[in-house]
């Protein structure tokens, strides 16, 4: 419980679980910024991780079993709520090794959970609502999602995607998903909808986006090109920016990033593939370009690259769907064009090359969009609303008086 004794702007013990991947990536980086957030505002913060390298030493048979149940994550939860006494256990990643066995840990010590949900692996196993290139929801509100078990989508493997579409149907049936998890944060509305279209209970889902500390003005001089950032793979939409570049005899664009499209991205970028770039060069050069690219053929959750973009004062040039329809108001601050058409993107960079006042006028609004919506200040304010309605819930506390509740 809160000790109320502590004043009106008493610090929240938080325990944050996450399970890191073994390629870093949007999410890692999420956890550490929040974690550091918190931290700034005076909150008590232990944080801990399981890491997907530990898989290496681990058997086909004992990699499922740890998806489905971790007895290992049942007794170091329960080891660490005895010394740390959180008020709040904040969850992001658990697969594989921390597994939903994590919300069941929690909810026997009576401890709020907050359950972020970075992707769409509730509903579907592959994660991102693709196959094949395309977007498929095929395994949306299914209570067995047996078709990402036939297509394999899971890694291109049949026995992996089982493992994953077991642990989601048999936490579905224990009623994991809908009775031990407190509260849920969705990144955006676009995201919030499908969660509750899968089943999950709307009046528990709320809505927090990624933020970045970038507060400084940004220089809105000597901005030229466009730049994208990213992994170099299919589900980015790499194939239809390699599309749009070579109708585009001068493109004026950078890549920065690596993945299985490199090949393809060298092709036709040749020196403007830059390759994987250390994150202060690739703000710096962010902070120089007139727009971003956002490609994606599959549904983003909430890219960072959007945020960091808007920081620096960058329109985004991205696909019409999925979250990006919501987070770039077409005109105002970017442009969308229709996924997977490399032609209809070719016309927009062209476009967007041509009218450098237009594009730096939209990067300003942009701006505006940051300092409204992504900026630490706004996002403690949220996490901390949120932590204390999950308390409120389960233990009938009322948030004290100061905080930034919302």
């Amino acid at each position: 419980m809160i000790d109320r004794e502590r004043g009106t702007a008493a610090p929240l013990r938080v325990l944050v679980a996450h399970n890191a991947y073994q390629l870093r990536g949007g999410e890692d980086s999420v956890v550490e910024a929040e974690v550091a957030l918190l931290r700034q505002h005076g909150h008590e913060v232990e944080l801990w991780i399981r890491h997907n390298d530990d898989v290496k030493g681990m058997s086909t048979l004992q990699v499922a079993q740890q998806t489905l149940w971790s007895t290992p994550t049942m007794s170091a939860l329960q080891a660490r709520i005895d010394t740390f006494r959180p008020d709040v256990i904040h969850v992001h990643n658990t697969l594989p090794l921390i597994s939903p066995s994590v919300f069941w840990a929690a909810n026997r010590a009576g401890i709020p959970v907050v359950q972020t949900l970075h992707n769409f692996r509730l509903l579907c196993p592959q994660a991102t609502f693709l196959r094949d290139g395309h977007v498929c929801e095929d395994c949306l509100g299914r209570t067995i999602p047996w078709p990402a078990v036939r297509h394999r989508c899971y890694r291109e493997s049949a026995v992996q995607s089982g493992a994953v579409a077991a642990m989601v149907t048999l936490h579905k049936g224990l009623g994991t998903w809908r009775h031990k998890v407190t509260r849920y944060i969705a990144l955006n509305e676009f995201c919030r909808g499908k969660f509750i279209a899968g089943g999950l209970p709307a009046e528990r889902i709320d809505i927090k986006p990624n933020f970045v500390d970038q507060l400084a003005q940004p220089d809105w001089s000597n901005r030229s090109g466009g730049l994208y950032v990213g992994r170099l793979s299919v589900e980015k939409g790499v194939a239809t920016l390699v599309e749009a570049m070579k109708a585009l005899p001068t493109h004026g664009l950078n890549i920065i990033g690596s993945g299985p499209l490199e090949k393809d991205v060298h092709e036709v970028a040749g020196d403007a593939w830059l390759g994987a770039r250390p994150f202060p060069e690739v703000l710096e050069r962010m902070s120089r370009t007139a727009f971003l690219l956002l490609p994606s053929t599959c549904y983003e959750g909430f890219p960072r690259t959007l945020v960091e973009a808007y920081a620096c004062g960058v329109p985004v040039i991205g696909s019409r769907h999925g979250s990006l329809q919501e987070l770039v108001q077409e005109g105002r601050t970017g442009l969308l064009f229709e996924p997977g058409n490399g032609a209809e993107l070719a016309e927009r960079i062209r476009w967007a090359l041509e009218h450098p006042q237009a594009m730096l006028e939209m990067g300003r609004q942009a701006r505006l969009e940051y300092e409204a919506r992504y900026t630490p200040r706004h996002n403690v304010a949220q996490l901390e609303g949120i932590y204390h309605r999950a308390i409120r819930d389960v233990r009938g506390v009322q948030p004290m008086k100061g905080l930034h509740v919302q």
